[in-house]
């Protein structure tokens, strides 16, 4: 999968960075060295918690509409913590969290010391540029418009887009996806001009491709009427109208977004072109907290109406538009780069160069990151073992029981409430919102009765499905991996993997010595892999035998949950590795520019040589599925989990 996952090592209280004051945060600075910090991930990108850049985000959760169902959203938690309120008491419900122990994750490959650091004291100090198939690094640099060659067809112009009123649009997207009986939609002109006649004409054909409009005179009047061009032939494929024949169908443009996932932001752009979110296609996911920077291409939207957005929506900005006549496709990118910037260190600058040099020339373990497993006392890999055992009853109570943690306060209700009656549409009554894992499978259960568990939870979106066994598996390789470094060391043995090409073999006694630790390869379980010919090879057994699975028969009697497996490389080397050290005297101060800043022509703070407070600068760049979070674990040598960084951030609270 391909996101950027990022778990926020300061967790601090949910107020908006300008409400800090200096005084507090020169106090957070000071105490914050006994906090150890965790990292934001690599492909991936969550984060618990983290202050909103008030630059340029306002919360839009009124713009989002319903995701459809994407490809990549396996990592993306099913829950979104509650971490209002006192953070004290959060940091008493996540106690009852997963720490990276719990999930396999102990082992470190350098040698230097660790020392502590904020990550994400702002959440602007996690940058990630994806990088393209073709090695490029996308940025936003251009909000030109590119100019067509037919000089026939016009964009329409700005006011278009204001000159149908709510009750309009309504009215004519039921129209245009058919959705009432009528056969034509009447919008009287108001002010009675030519002019006007011609923008709502406009408006219209372009906000709702395949209606065509006239105009006619009722009782003295004048009213624009929308009828279908072709009826359902014209809503099979309603953007070939008016677009030019030398024009690529596909507008590609770079998204830059702050603390917004890719599958929101979408979503917000679809609602405000009025389109369904499956015309647009992408590389990779990137997830929340983060500036992220990434290419989409869109099926028939013009670069003029793209750009148009820039001045409705605050949370992204759009640009760098050109036209071609292909999509972009899932995993079609070389990997991500990152920025990132971690305040009020504490290690002397040896120990930093120590930990540099070791993270560019070693690497670090390719674990699973802590957000593949989710942030609640019931980890999604004991839901994906229950639905590999085919044990569907455990499946249905790991997911709705009572557990203690922190949650969502109707969550909680409705876990009660189960936990109390077992009454599928009680719990459900407790929830405003319907469409949480909770929520559709109890709306599965009200469906197909307690009797036909398999299907209620079929409900749930495939990805969120797979998503459990996937985490599962995660769990499998991580255990695997801390066995094989600690039995056999950074040096490949015989009986390990390695690939040739995407075949997996065994490597012999007399070529030990042609590959090295960065060559190894170990398996996610499955049906159609192998698994190494020493001790770890039985240490896999012994785990699936111990979770009452048989490591020789991994298909599933439902096809969805049979797993064929996979194989990923045990060390992963960051390639572009740099850093700096900085000092700084006000925390809330940028450290480094980003793309909208250098666009906006904003300067980069000048820093004083002798601030109170030093920072450590550092980018690198990862491939697909790998985690940020480990890589910048093995810099600390922190754990990263929320458990931990919660309890050891409310020590600095207080």
């Amino acid at each position: 999968m391909e996101t950027v996952e990022m778990n926020s090592v300061s967790l601090k209280r949910p107020h908006s960075e300008d409400d800090v004051t200096n005084a507090d945060e020169i106090k957070r600075q000071k105490i914050s060295e006994k906090s150890e910090t965790g990292n934001d991930s690599g492909q991936s990108v969550e984060t618990v918690t983290g202050q909103p850049d008030k630059s340029l985000l306002e919360d839009t959760k009124n713009e989002i509409i319903p995701n459809e169902e994407s490809e990549e959203q396996e990592d993306e938690e099913l829950e979104d913590s509650d971490e209002d309120g006192d953070p004290e008491s959060f940091a008493d419900m996540m106690k009852h969290g997963l720490t990276e122990s719990d999930v396999g994750i102990t082992k470190f490959v350098s040698s230097h010391k660790g020392f502590s650091g904020i990550l994400k004291e702002r959440y602007s100090d996690f940058v990630v540029h994806e990088i393209g198939k073709d090695g490029r690094v996308s940025h936003l640099d251009d909000f030109s418009v590119p100019v067509d060659d037919e000089v026939n067809f016009e964009d329409p112009s700005e006011e278009t887009f204001a000159v149908l009123s709510d009750e309009d649009k309504q009215r004519l997207e039921e129209l245009q996806l058919l959705k009432n009986k009528e056969t034509s939609v009447a919008i009287e002109v108001i002010e009675d001009t030519k002019e006007k006649r011609t923008v709502i004409h406009q408006a219209v054909k372009s906000l709702f491709p395949g209606l065509e409009t006239k105009t006619e005179d009722r009782d003295g009047k004048k009213y624009i009427i929308a009828y279908h061009a072709a009826g359902k032939k014209a809503l099979a494929n309603p953007r070939k109208h008016s677009w030019p024949k030398s024009r690529g169908s596909y507008c590609h443009f770079v998204l830059y977004k702050e603390n917004k996932d890719t599958m929101d932001a979408i979503n917000v752009l679809s609602k405000f072109l009025r389109v369904k979110p499956n015309i647009f296609s992408y590389m990779g996911t990137k997830d929340k907290r983060a500036i992220t920077v990434q290419e989409i291409a869109v099926l028939r939207i013009t670069a003029q109406r793209l750009a148009h957005l820039n001045k409705c929506l605050m949370n992204f900005k759009l640009g760098n538009f050109s036209y071609k006549n292909h999509p972009l496709k899932l995993g079609e990118l070389q990997g991500n780069h990152f920025t990132v910037v971690l305040r009020n260190i504490t290690g002397t600058d040896d120990q930093i160069e120590q930990a540099m040099h070791s993270l560019r020339e070693i690497g670090f373990i390719n674990y699973y990151g802590m957000q593949r497993f989710g942030t609640t006392a019931v980890p999604t890999y004991q839901i994906g073992r229950a639905i590999l055992q085919n044990n569907w009853n455990e499946v249905m109570d790991l997911i709705l029981k009572p557990r203690p943690g922190a949650e969502k306060g109707y969550l909680v209700k409705c876990r009660e409430e189960w936990a109390k009656t077992k009454d599928p549409a009680a719990a459900l009554k407790k929830l405003p919102v319907k469409r949480c894992v909770e929520g559709q499978l109890l709306r599965g259960l009200l469906k197909y009765g307690m009797k036909n568990i398999i299907s209620a939870f079929g409900i749930i979106p495939r990805n969120n499905r797979l998503m459990y066994i996937h985490s599962y598996q995660s769990y499998v390789w991580n255990n695997m991996v801390s066995k094989r470094i600690e039995e056999y060391g950074l040096r490949a043995v015989p009986g390990d993997l390695t690939l040739k090409g995407a075949t997996a073999v065994h490597i012999e006694e007399g070529d030990v010595d042609n590959y090295t630790i960065h060559d190894v390869v170990m398996p996610l379980p499955g049906f159609d892999v192998i698994y190494p010919k020493h001790k770890i090879g039985e240490a896999y057994k012994e785990m699936l035998v111990a979770d009452n699975l048989d490591i020789h028969n991994m298909r599933h009697k439902i096809r969805d949950y049979s797993l064929s497996g996979a194989y990923r490389k045990i060390i992963i080397r960051p390639q572009n590795v740099n850093w700096e050290v900085v000092a700084y005297d006000d925390p809330r101060i940028p450290l480094f520019t980003t793309d909208l800043d250098k666009l906006e022509g904003k300067p980069l703070p000048v820093l004083p040589p002798d601030g109170k407070f030093r920072a450590l600068k550092m980018e690198f760049s990862l491939p697909p599925s790998t985690y940020a979070t480990m890589a910048i674990r093995e810099v600390l040598k922190m754990d990263t989990s929320i458990k931990n960084q919660t309890q050891l951030n409310t020590t600095w609270l207080r």
